[in-house]
């Protein structure tokens, strides 16, 4: 077992983070527990987290470990079986409408084009889509898809379709963003253009975003903090704060506080037991 430290704090010259922030998204004493028959799954176990006014959080743990079903709990898709959560300062009984959710698949509807695709949002909500195509088309613009607004998601790739789907879910000017594994079945070059851009984006609007993920260095590039869960019941094992200068584009791999950043959170699922430093084909 590696035995792990918590990881020192080092901020930037200059950083204010002892003023007040306001919070965005909290979650006190969260635990959720599914039945399937005469038998129980607890998918989360008491987990506290506060995400801040514009801050990137991102949720690194195992398959199963209930990174995905506390996202839903804070869009309100889904009850927790204890505890409470805060979004945007209301309590969460019910489906959130003025957040922004992006999912692994980007759910663009076939028979409308990229531009339609996004004002659908503004469709849905009874909004007037004209009102926002000047939005949607600037957005598009700004990650690269200002060429192929009239062209359908057959016509695009992985990239281009999730990059809409990204724009659909901010068209509305939502204060918070949740993203669950959004860039999970791009191929890896994509998966990286992917990050860079959504980086730069969230730099230009400074939404809250609580992003889950499967990748560490994808976590670690991304956000101001790392949420580190266990496996199943899913706990916090850390919170680990990521003080790499942005924008971090594709260098940032190398720089020092990413490496340390990395192997600390490494050094934290081998102790879980979720990594091992051997392959478990040598058993057999």
């Amino acid at each position: 077992m590696v035995s792990i430290v918590p990881l020192p704090r080092r901020r930037p010259a200059g950083d204010r983070s002892a003023a007040p922030v306001k919070i965005s998204i909290s979650a006190k004493s969260v635990s959720k527990t599914f039945r399937l028959g005469a038998s129980e799954i607890c998918a989360l176990d008491n987990v506290d987290v506060e995400v801040g006014d514009g801050e990137f959080v991102a949720i690194v743990g195992p398959s199963g470990c209930g990174k995905s079903t506390l996202l839903r709990i804070v869009a309100g898709i889904s009850r927790p079986t204890t505890g409470d959560v805060v979004t945007n300062g209301k309590t969460v009984d019910k489906p959130v409408t003025d957040i922004g959710i992006v999912f692994q698949n980007p759910v663009l509807l076939a028979w409308r084009n990229v531009l339609d695709n996004v004002l659908i949002q503004m469709e849905l909500r009874g909004e007037a889509p004209g009102k926002y195509r000047e939005r949607a088309v600037a957005l598009l613009t700004a990650v690269g898809l200002g060429d192929f607004l009239d062209r359908y998601p057959r016509e695009l790739s992985g990239g281009m379709r999730q990059r809409a789907a990204i724009i659909r879910a901010l068209i509305h000017e939502p204060p918070v963003l949740l993203m669950d594994e959004p860039f999970g079945a791009l191929d890896a070059l994509t998966r990286e253009q992917m990050r860079v851009d959504l980086e730069l984006l969230w730099m230009r609007t400074r939404k809250t975003v609580l992003f889950v993920t499967h990748g560490i260095d994808e976590a670690v590039l991304l956000a101001d903090r790392v949420v580190v869960m266990s496996p199943r019941p899913g706990k916090i094992e850390q919170i680990v704060d990521v003080d790499i200068p942005r924008p971090r584009g594709l260098d940032a791999r190398h720089h020092s506080r990413f490496i340390e950043i990395t192997q600390h959170i490494t050094d934290v699922f081998l102790s879980r037991g979720v990594l091992k430093s051997e392959s478990r084909l040598s058993d057999i």
